[in-house]
């Protein structure tokens, strides 16, 4: 049997794009309702009904796998129970006897982890913004960009004085004055 299994993502909220990508491989589709990384009940259901010789299918391996460490899990357990995995995106099938160059695999390795990392990041982001927590670097207090602005046209100071008088860098002056 071919399965594929589908969570949501922050670029992929409602699976439309997994889907797409998997209907016409697999003769079931299974889908995680939230992309959290635990209580992950789908995917433990699915590890636990799979037979020997079945093929679990996801659109990239983050969707699987939320960390380097737990992707080794679980291809321990497919392993172990003589069940393959493809991975459309990163172009990995575990049953077809294909060699694949250790460059090639560690640079899909990286990738993956840099996926997590941003997909978490990307959460993280939306968290805050639903708590109305404003991201980023916060803005520099208008007086001291008044002051060091003030400063910079007289010519009577020089730039190091001006970052030790108002906290204000070279390079966040010039941004105040080219607009």
């Amino acid at each position: 049997m071919i399965i594929g299994y589908m969570r949501p993502s922050q670029e992929d909220e409602d699976c439309q794009q997994q889907e797409q990508m998997l209907k016409d491989i697999c003769g079931s589709i299974v889908r995680e309702e939230h992309s959290s990384a635990k209580k992950r009940a789908v995917l433990t259901q699915m590890l636990e009904q799979i037979n020997e010789g079945d093929k679990i299918v996801v659109s990239r391996l983050f969707t699987l796998a939320d960390s380097s460490r737990h992707l080794f899990e679980l291809l321990e357990i497919l392993e172990q129970k003589g069940v393959y995995l493809q991975a459309i995106y990163e172009e990995i099938d575990t049953e077809a006897k294909k060699e694949y160059s250790l460059r090639k695999m560690v640079g899909y390795l990286v990738e993956f982890q840099n996926e997590i990392i941003s997909e978490r990041t990307k959460k993280g982001m939306e968290y805050a913004k639903q708590k109305g927590i404003s991201t980023g670097r916060p803005r520099k207090a208008d007086e001291n960009v008044k002051k060091a602005i003030k400063m910079y046209q007289s010519k009577k100071y020089s730039l190091k004085e001006i970052k030790e008088s108002t906290g204000i860098s070279k390079s966040t002056l010039y941004r105040y004055l080219e607009n």
